[in-house]
């Protein structure tokens, strides 16, 4: 790894569709009535889903027939008989962690949009979904790309919905099923609809990070474009200086560097470097928001970001803390750190007090340097996300070798890397790689992916734009066609199309214009699905 009240009548009372997909919903309550009456929350529903998909692979032996209880939950509140299916991948977190999605976002648009049921899985080794009691070595080799997105195909064909008119008849392909998935999940919906097409009618991949990169730096990009640059550029200074003392071995103007943030007790210079990184985004770390919680939503998003900068470049602060600045300035020939004290300040204000034991180098707290800790084989998401980055995906944060940087040039690969040396142990039957398998995340086709009736939505100022298939990285142009849509949402974030507000006539205007895409695309493609042939073409 988020308005005005207008309600747009026409989006819940219009005149019977000539696409056959489409319902009257004149007869079904007001927009109003129905929201009034929808539920604010979902009875949990679990399938056995099996833990392995591929008996047959020597990559999971030695195999099991067992099967796991997978989440998820539904909502009829729009649906009737003849409606498509809108699937929305769970992702890294728990399935109570996505209502929203049902309630306001992008699946109750498209639910109200086309009488649709929505319909929310959760992730594999997240929430209450997990296959074994705890997560070895051993127990997390089903965590994989090829098995999660099984699961997709495994419920479409078999999954029930209880009360729903002909809930146990709702299965793919003989029902419309269209994906969405947001980020890990947007690029598990591109690879499903890629792998099992032949099953899942369609999907939108909205800031699918679809390319597989060790090392990614491009992720402080745009916030090295896009930020207050008063306050980017302090930040680069201040960490340019840092690094030149610790490449001139200078350890005691380091430590002294550190004793400014009031971070003297921690040992390791690159916990230091993530520390101070927090309000940026640290190495897969912080514990304040940062510019990838910015939204469009203020109901969703974040502020932190602009917070830290106003804070970092603040004109009034006290002569005390601008009397900071001055402190090093005998290592840069005189040259003050020009807003230091400030962003120190920061620091001992909002991110020492996470702390409160003060011991600031356990793992408690910002220090990391704990092998036992990260082997604790207790299930959580947190563990469950670093297997996935250490075995396949990658995209280490890492700063850039050169040019301005936001955080410490100490931060490379190497420190993420040893988390999972220490977290995942070769077990008896399954160990991580050297490094993570990016040909097993890749195999479906990288920056050239294509499927049909796959859309890719992309957020042009997203961290994690680089790794989706609007990257400045991807071969160019792209070219947008009903089987292949694609969209770059200017200035958008990540995937900013998945909230809602319950009106997409008030949205603002990119957003808006984002869903009613969205939704032409998903028209067309329901338009033809009875001409529809299910096939399977993809062999990887």
């Amino acid at each position: 790894m988020r308005f005005s009240q207008l309600f747009l009548a026409s989006l819940g009372l219009v005149a019977a569709s000539a696409d056959p997909t489409v319902e009257d919903r004149s007869s079904n309550g007001s927009p109003i009535e129905r929201r009034q009456s929808r539920p604010t929350s979902y009875a949990i529903h679990t399938i056995d889903q099996p833990i392995d998909h591929f008996p047959n692979s020597s990559k999971y032996a030695p195999h099991t027939k067992d099967t796991f209880k997978q989440a998820y939950v539904f909502d009829d509140t729009y649906y009737k008989p003849g409606g498509p299916v809108f699937l929305y991948i769970g992702g890294e977190t728990s399935v109570q962690s996505r209502f929203s999605n049902l309630e306001t976002g992008i699946i109750q648009i498209m639910m109200q949009e086309f009488n649709g049921l929505g319909v929310i899985l959760e992730n594999r080794y997240y929430g209450q979904s997990y296959p074994f009691a705890n997560s070895t070595t051993d127990n997390l080799a089903y965590l994989t790309t090829e098995q999660t997105i099984a699961d997709n195909r495994y419920f479409a064909l078999n999954a029930k919905f209880p009360g729903v008119p002909n809930g146990d008849k709702l299965n793919a392909p003989g029902t419309p099923w269209v994906m969405y998935g947001g980020s890990l999940a947007g690029a598990q919906t591109a690879f499903t609809i890629k792998a099992h097409g032949d099953v899942l009618y369609g999907g939108i991949a909205a800031s699918g990070t679809i390319k597989a990169l060790l090392e990614y730096p491009q992720w402080y990009n745009p916030i090295q474009r896009l930020g207050p640059q008063d306050c980017i550029s302090s930040i680069n200074g201040i960490i340019d200086k840092f690094d030149n003392l610790v490449a001139a071995k200078n350890d005691g103007a380091v430590q002294q560097f550190k004793e400014i943030f009031g971070l003297g007790a921690l040992k390791d210079n690159r916990d230091f470097a993530m520390t101070i990184a927090f309000p940026l985004g640290g190495p897969m770390n912080y514990p304040t928001n940062t510019w990838q919680e910015l939204n469009w939503n203020p109901k969703v998003g974040s502020p932190d970001f602009f917070d830290f900068c106003r804070n970092v470049t603040d004109l009034n602060a006290n002569k005390t803390t601008i009397a900071v600045d001055s402190i090093l300035s005998n290592y840069t020939n005189g040259e003050p750190w020009t807003n230091l004290g400030n962003y120190a300040a920061y620091v001992k204000r909002v991110l020492l007090p996470l702390c409160p034991s003060g011991d600031y180098n356990n793992v408690e707290c910002f220090g990391t340097q704990n092998q036992t800790f990260y082997a604790d084989v207790t299930n959580s998401a947190n563990r469950a996300y670093l297997y996935s980055t250490c075995s396949e995906s990658g995209g280490y944060q890492v700063a850039p070798k050169s040019g301005p940087s936001l955080i410490s040039r100490v931060l490379q690969k190497d420190y993420t890397q040893q988390w999972c040396t220490w977290a995942f142990p070769k077990g008896k039957y399954n160990k991580i790689p050297s490094t993570p398998d990016l040909n097993s995340y890749e195999r479906y086709g990288g920056f050239n992916f294509t499927a049909d009736r796959l859309a890719f939505v992309d957020g042009s100022s997203d961290v994690w734009n680089d790794l989706c298939y609007h990257s400045s990285l991807a071969p160019s142009p792209r070219i947008s066609s009903n089987l292949h849509p694609e969209l770059s949402i200017n200035g958008g974030g990540h995937h900013w199309d998945s909230y809602g507000i319950l009106d997409v006539a008030a949205e603002p205007q990119f957003i808006r214009e984002a869903h009613y895409f969205e939704i032409r695309a998903v028209t067309r493609w329901l338009r033809n699905f009875k001409s529809w042939k299910p096939t399977q073409t993809f062999s990887g």
